[in-house]
C-alpha cells in the first residue's frame, strides 16, 4: 500500500478477532520500533512483547477492563529508562563506538557534553525525556502495522505503578509509559472503524512561517 493509503486504512481498533499475528509481520514492526530514531540514539527504554495469557488476565484490570488487551495478538508495552544515568549514557557511547569501529575517545566531546546536560537534570525530567522517546518509537511501530495491513492501538489507558509492578520494572530501572496492542480487527463487532474519520483540516491544523 501507499503510505497515504495506508494511514487513512488504519484506526485504533476498539475490538480484535483473537487471531495471532503472522511472526513475520510482528518481526517487521518490532524491526520498525528498534530502526526508529531517538534523541542521541541512546534508544533510552524496552518493550515488552507480550503474548502470554496470564500476564493479560492480570494486566486486563490495570488497563480498566479494555478488552483489546486479551483481544489483541500482542500487548507492546514500551518501558523508559527511570533515569538518563551517567553509567547508562557511557555504556550506550561504549557500544555505539564498538558497533562502528571507533575509539573511545571519538565521541568524548559529545557524551561529556551530553551529560553536562543531563547533570542539570532531576531524575523524574530525565525519565519524561526517556519517555518521550517511546512515543516516537511508538509511531514508527504503529505506521508499520499499518502498512503491513495489522490492526494496531495505542494505549494510554492504564495504572502505571500497577503496570510496574506486574512486570517488575522498577528493579529493571524502568517506568511504564504507553502500550500498544496488535492484531486483526473484528469486523463486526469493531464499531469505532465502521464511523468516519475525523482530522482537523489542512489550514486550520499546519501554520506556515
Amino acid at each position: 500500500m501507499a503510505l497515504k493509503e495506508a494511514l487513512n486504512w488504519r484506526s485504533a481498533t476498539k475490538s480484535f478477532n483473537g487471531e495471532t499475528i503472522d511472526k513475520e509481520k510482528l518481526d517487521q514492526i518490532l524491526e520498525a520500533i528498534r530502526l526508529a530514531p531517538t534523541s542521541s540514539g541512546l534508544q533510552p527504554f524496552k518493550v515488552f512483547v507480550i503474548n502470554n495469557r496470564e500476564i493479560r488476565e492480570k494486566l486486563t484490570p490495570i488497563a480498566w477492563g479494555q478488552p483489546q488487551i486479551l483481544q489483541a495478538s500482542h500487548i507492546l508495552v514500551f518501558a523508559a529508562w527511570d533515569q538518563l544515568s551517567k553509567e547508562r549514557v557511557d555504556g550506550f557511547f561504549e557500544f555505539s563506538n564498538q558497533v562502528r569501529n571507533l575509539p573511545s575517545t571519538a565521541t568524548d566531546a559529545y557524551r561529556l557534553n551530553l551529560l553536562a546536560i543531563l547533570d542539570k537534570k532531576t531524575k523524574e525530567e530525565q525519565f519524561i525525556d526517556a519517555s518521550r522517546q517511546t512515543y516516537i518509537a511508538l509511531g514508527f511501530g504503529l505506521l508499520a502495522a499499518a502498512e503491513l495491513k495489522v490492526d494496531a492501538t495505542p494505549m494510554e489507558g492504564f495504572d502505571h505503578a500497577a503496570l510496574d509492578e506486574l512486570l517488575d520494572l522498577n528493579s529493571q530501572g524502568l517506568r511504564s509509559t504507553v502500550m500498544m496492542a496488535i492484531g486483526h480487527r473484528d469486523h463486526e463487532n469493531d464499531w469505532w472503524s465502521k464511523l468516519d474519520r475525523v482530522r482537523r483540516p489542512h489550514e486550520e491544523l499546519f501554520v506556515t512561517l
